[in-house]
Protein backbone atom coordinates (compact mmCIF):
# COMPACT_ATOMS: atom_id res chain seq x y z
CA UNK A 1 0.00 0.00 0.00
CA UNK A 2 1.36 3.22 -0.63
CA UNK A 3 1.23 5.76 1.45
CA UNK A 4 -1.70 7.68 2.11
CA UNK A 5 -1.98 11.64 2.54
CA UNK A 6 -3.65 13.36 4.68
CA UNK A 7 -5.78 17.02 3.88
CA UNK A 8 -2.61 19.19 4.86
CA UNK A 9 -0.65 17.28 2.27
CA UNK A 10 1.64 15.25 5.15
CA UNK A 11 1.45 11.20 5.40
CA UNK A 12 -2.04 10.13 7.26
CA UNK A 13 -1.80 9.80 10.56
CA UNK A 14 -3.55 7.69 13.12
CA UNK A 15 -7.09 8.61 13.99
CA UNK A 16 -7.25 6.01 16.70
CA UNK A 17 -6.80 3.03 18.16
CA UNK A 18 -9.05 2.97 21.21
CA UNK A 19 -11.36 1.85 20.38
CA UNK A 20 -10.00 0.97 17.07
CA UNK A 21 -11.50 3.01 13.89
CA UNK A 22 -11.38 2.82 10.10
CA UNK A 23 -12.90 1.20 7.38
CA UNK A 24 -10.16 -1.51 7.40
CA UNK A 25 -9.90 -1.39 11.76
CA UNK A 26 -6.37 -0.30 11.35
CA UNK A 27 -6.82 2.89 12.94
CA UNK A 28 -6.27 4.79 10.18
CA UNK A 29 -8.59 6.85 8.29
CA UNK A 30 -7.96 4.58 4.94
CA UNK A 31 -10.26 4.08 2.32
CA UNK A 32 -10.39 1.93 -1.39
CA UNK A 33 -12.57 0.76 -3.80
CA UNK A 34 -14.17 -1.41 -0.86
CA UNK A 35 -15.22 1.70 1.20
CA UNK A 36 -18.20 2.80 0.01
CA UNK A 37 -18.98 4.89 2.44
CA UNK A 38 -15.74 7.23 2.30
CA UNK A 39 -14.50 6.71 6.11
CA UNK A 40 -11.61 9.58 5.67
CA UNK A 41 -12.55 11.78 8.42
CA UNK A 42 -10.91 11.59 11.40
CA UNK A 43 -13.69 13.14 13.77
CA UNK A 44 -13.84 13.49 17.72
CA UNK A 45 -16.98 12.49 18.05
CA UNK A 46 -19.74 14.92 20.18
CA UNK A 47 -22.61 14.02 22.25
CA UNK A 48 -24.58 16.08 19.71
CA UNK A 49 -23.07 14.48 16.93
CA UNK A 50 -24.01 11.31 18.21
CA UNK A 51 -27.49 12.20 18.41
CA UNK A 52 -27.64 13.45 15.19
CA UNK A 53 -26.42 10.42 13.41
CA UNK A 54 -28.41 8.38 15.26
CA UNK A 55 -31.53 10.41 14.26
CA UNK A 56 -30.25 9.89 10.41
CA UNK A 57 -30.22 5.94 11.32
CA UNK A 58 -26.51 5.15 12.15
CA UNK A 59 -26.18 4.77 15.49
CA UNK A 60 -22.69 4.76 17.05
CA UNK A 61 -23.17 4.64 20.35
CA UNK A 62 -25.35 1.33 21.19
CA UNK A 63 -22.17 -1.11 21.58
CA UNK A 64 -22.68 -4.25 19.15
CA UNK A 65 -20.27 -7.17 20.68
CA UNK A 66 -21.46 -9.33 17.03
CA UNK A 67 -18.81 -6.84 15.34
CA UNK A 68 -16.54 -6.18 18.69
CA UNK A 69 -17.98 -2.67 18.60
CA UNK A 70 -18.24 -1.15 22.07
CA UNK A 71 -19.90 1.68 21.08
CA UNK A 72 -18.61 5.32 21.27
CA UNK A 73 -18.83 7.80 23.34
CA UNK A 74 -18.15 11.77 23.66
CA UNK A 75 -14.55 12.08 23.09
CA UNK A 76 -13.79 9.33 21.10
CA UNK A 77 -12.06 9.79 17.92
CA UNK A 78 -13.55 7.82 14.74
CA UNK A 79 -13.19 7.76 11.22
CA UNK A 80 -16.19 9.37 9.82
CA UNK A 81 -17.95 9.13 6.21
CA UNK A 82 -17.26 12.41 4.40
CA UNK A 83 -20.64 12.68 3.20
CA UNK A 84 -22.26 12.02 7.00
CA UNK A 85 -19.83 14.70 7.83
CA UNK A 86 -20.71 17.42 5.60
CA UNK A 87 -24.69 16.74 6.09
CA UNK A 88 -23.50 17.21 9.89
CA UNK A 89 -21.82 20.45 8.99
CA UNK A 90 -24.61 21.28 7.11
CA UNK A 91 -27.05 20.42 10.34
CA UNK A 92 -24.87 22.54 12.61
CA UNK A 93 -24.18 19.12 14.34
CA UNK A 94 -20.32 18.75 12.86
CA UNK A 95 -17.86 17.46 14.99
CA UNK A 96 -14.36 18.50 15.43
CA UNK A 97 -11.93 16.77 13.26
CA UNK A 98 -8.08 16.00 12.96
CA UNK A 99 -6.66 17.44 9.76
CA UNK A 100 -3.53 15.36 10.21
CA UNK A 101 -5.65 11.89 10.24
CA UNK A 102 -8.32 13.27 8.12
CA UNK A 103 -7.71 11.55 4.46
CA UNK A 104 -7.26 13.58 1.68
CA UNK A 105 -10.10 11.98 -0.15
CA UNK A 106 -12.28 14.30 1.98
CA UNK A 107 -11.49 17.21 -0.10
CA UNK A 108 -13.85 15.18 -2.89
CA UNK A 109 -16.87 15.93 -0.62
CA UNK A 110 -15.60 18.50 1.93
CA UNK A 111 -13.63 22.00 1.57
CA UNK A 112 -10.83 22.37 3.05
CA UNK A 113 -11.65 25.74 4.88
CA UNK A 114 -14.70 24.03 6.58
CA UNK A 115 -12.35 21.58 7.94
CA UNK A 116 -9.96 23.49 9.42
CA UNK A 117 -12.47 25.55 11.28
CA UNK A 118 -13.62 22.60 12.86
CA UNK A 119 -9.67 21.09 13.40
CA UNK A 120 -8.49 20.54 16.67
CA UNK A 121 -4.87 19.73 15.80
CA UNK A 122 -1.97 22.41 15.42
CA UNK A 123 -0.94 21.64 12.20
CA UNK A 124 -3.68 23.91 11.19
CA UNK A 125 -1.70 27.06 12.50
CA UNK A 126 0.91 26.19 9.43
CA UNK A 127 -1.77 26.41 6.82
CA UNK A 128 -3.10 30.01 8.14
Amino acid sequence: MTQAMNVLGGALQSCCMNPITGFYRDGYCHTGSEDLGVHVVCAQVTAEFLAFSQKRGNDLSTPRPEFRFAGLKPGDRWCLCAERWQEALDAGQAPPVVLAATHVAALEFIDLADLMAYAIDADKAELI
